[in-house]
């Protein structure tokens, strides 16, 4: 992995600085020149096939660049500013107000999920089954401390810090992922449930309820107790999810095919974490695991095939309207190649177009397409900090 970090604030690497992390933005008269940035302001991370770009968030100029060898993830920090980058074997905090990739990295020898709740920041190696807790506040000091604790078997799995401590996290190995369990601020168990085969993602509703997601289901956790909500299927798979804080609903996936070796669903999930009713919501075209979000009053939407944003009220489980926004694509083969991704911000929703090389913005106040621009390289993930 060769990384693009930040060098110490001197008035000679300032100069390097912006020579070697700044890539060029279009001005009116049509030149080039390198932009400094505003930790205020919102930012947009970006990975393509060699690195990452930073975009500012409202304007849609590229203000800055890191070069990152294989394949990237990309995850809000937890405080803002920072975005953490996934890959080979870490994680490696992008300070997108300078914007440069930093000294500030977690050893992981398979970097997997990043979980921010309550002003803690989660990160799990699947490669381990170490959980690494920390403040994300401290970011741009530094390394900042963590608490760990390491699941009994290595797994592909996540993990929640909760406001009173305990934590949750999957349990599993690396033939088989059955769980979870709920450990309290001293590790010493609470509850356990094991019965959420293949059990993938995580999601936080309101009242602090986590959910995950099973081949047969969901489970959902508050309180102290774990409830199972069955599919309508026998094989009814919800591997990703999309909470709201401020909401009981989840949107979820929804593949009812355990031999396919790549389902294209037409059908997603909305579950009410407070009744446990499950509701499947028929959208009329496929989507993928990028293509989940949720607007800021509550609304899931879903970025479908077809091109179009899929708006569905939480309260008639119903699409109530379509916004169209690009072409028509097909998913790839390969989950890692590019694809569209819906990624919200705020009351703004952004949408890659990598067939084009492409971004466009969404008014989720008017739902008009409010805008869009031309990126230098293919896009792949994307996500963003508020600034």
């Amino acid at each position: 992995m060769t990384l693009m970090r930040r060098p110490l604030p001197t008035a000679v690497a300032a100069v390097a600085l912006s020579a070697t992390l700044l890539t060029s933005c279009s001005t009116d008269s049509g030149t080039a020149e390198a932009t400094t940035t505003d930790s205020a302001t919102p930012r947009l991370a970006l990975s393509y096939d060699g690195g990452v770009l930073v975009l500012d968030a409202q304007s849609l100029d590229v203000v800055g660049s890191a070069e990152v060898d294989g394949f990237t993830r990309l995850n809000p920090a937890g405080d803002d500013r920072h975005v953490l980058v996934s890959t080979g074997n870490s994680f490696t905090a992008l300070d997108t107000a300078e914007p440069a990739l930093t000294d500030v990295t977690f050893e992981a020898k398979t970097p997997g999920h990043v979980v921010r709740h309550d002003g803690k920041t989660v990160l799990f190696d699947d490669g381990t089954g170490l959980v690494r807790v920390f403040d994300p506040a401290g970011l741009s000091e530094g390394t900042p401390d963590t608490t760990e604790f390491t699941t009994p078997e290595a797994h592909h799995g996540v993990a929640v810090e909760l406001s009173d401590g305990s934590l949750l996290t999957t349990v599993g190995n690396e033939d088989e992922r059955t769980g979870i369990v709920v450990l309290d601020r001293d590790r010493k168990e609470i509850v356990r449930n094991e019965d959420c085969p293949g059990v993938h993602g995580e999601a936080v509703a309101a009242g602090e309820t986590v959910v995950v997601g099973c081949q047969n289901g969901l489970l959902i956790y508050r309180d102290g107790v774990i409830t199972k909500v069955t599919s309508p299927d026998p094989y009814g798979r919800i591997g990703n999810q999309a909470g709201d804080e401020d909401s009981p609903i989840i949107l979820g996936d929804y593949k009812t095919d355990p031999d396919a070796e790549l389902e294209r669903p037409e059908r997603v999930s909305l579950t009410d974490t407070a009744t446990g009713q499950l509701t499947l919501v028929d959208l009329g075209t496929s989507y993928t695991f990028r293509s989940l979000g949720r607007a800021p009053h509550g609304e899931a939407l879903v970025l479908g095939t077809d091109g179009a944003v899929h708006v569905i009220d939480p309260n008639s489980k119903a699409v109530s309207r379509t916004v169209d926004v690009i072409d028509p694509w097909t998913e790839p083969d390969k989950w890692q190649s590019p694809r569209p991704a819906l990624y919200v911000q705020d009351h703004t929703a952004y949408v890659t177009d990598p067939a084009n090389k492409k971004i466009h913005t969404i008014d989720l106040d008017t739902w008009a397409v409010s805008g869009q621009a031309d990126l230098p390289e293919t896009p792949n993930e994307i996500t963003g900090v508020a600034g």
